[in-house]
């Protein structure tokens, strides 16, 4: 490993360092992780161009469909499988954010994807539904922006009842995602934005399991899972569990 020397304000150095004693980390940590994000930007185009046609096939042939992430932009690449085929998914997020922030220099980001699939030329999103918001993280813009264009819960508001009604109104094919910062961080830490007052682990799982069992879910997606801040896999598990589970909603399916 070779050591490079940066120049920035001593205070935005100390700030840095500050948050990342909070964050469990540290600076170099931090500075490595954007690096490898920063020189990765062709690989991950590259990437999206393989998955597309792929997922393409494979949505065609009736197979379901689990992708991981990554950041939420891989939710974008993951319709734009439905897009290129002419498939019109209704979209359901499980998510403390809305993600529907404006392209950043006429580039995509991980708070995009769900703008860029309700904005897309082709027109195929059917309907977009994001539960799970925390008031803090969303802005008023990006709540009214949904709202003009489909249907925005709140995390409180994500009863047993109303979880149950979001599936059975999903139409087919359904494209559920799976970000896992909308898991309370006691349970979930190792994710890019922390929530406090997100989903506790059982009902997350209840999320999952109905997921894989709604006959017209036919892909999700788990995305924003980051181990290098997890802390003892604790996040790790939580994905793998969650996997899991929509597996097993799937294998009941009638």
């Amino acid at each position: 490993m070779k050591n490079i020397t940066l120049s920035a304000e001593e205070r935005l150095i100390e700030a840095a360092r500050e948050r990342a004693r909070t964050e469990n980390t540290t600076l170099n940590d931090q500075f490595r992780l954007w690096l490898a994000s920063y020189a990765d930007t062709a690989g991950r185009l590259q990437r999206y161009d393989e998955l597309m046609p792929s997922l393409r096939g494979q949505l065609k042939l009736g197979r379901f469909i689990i992708i991981l992430g990554g950041g939420h932009e891989t939710s974008y690449g993951h319709f734009l499988g439905y897009a290129i085929g002419r498939q019109h998914p209704s979209v359901l997020n499980w998510d403390a954010h809305a993600d529907v922030r404006p392209l950043r220099d006429r580039l995509a980001h991980s708070g995009s994807p769900f703008r860029q699939a309700i904005e897309h030329p082709t027109r195929t999103l059917r309907s977009y539904t994001v539960a799970g918001l925390q008031p803090q993280a969303v802005a008023a813009s990006h709540l009214e922006y949904v709202r003009r264009h489909g249907r925005a819960l709140f995390c409180d508001e994500v009863t047993p009842t109303v979880m149950r009604e979001l599936y059975a109104k999903l139409e087919a094919p359904g494209m559920v995602s799976f970000d896992m910062d909308a898991v309370d961080q006691a349970f979930a830490p190792g994710v890019s934005a922390p929530a406090t007052g997100g989903f506790g682990i059982a009902p997350w799982l209840e999320l999952a399991y109905e997921a894989g069992r709604n006959a017209a879910v036919r892909s999700c997606d788990l995305v924003e899972f980051n181990p290098m801040l997890d802390r003892d896999g604790q996040t790790g598990r939580l994905a793998a569990l969650t996997v899991w589970h929509i597996l097993r909603g799937f294998a009941a399916r009638a």
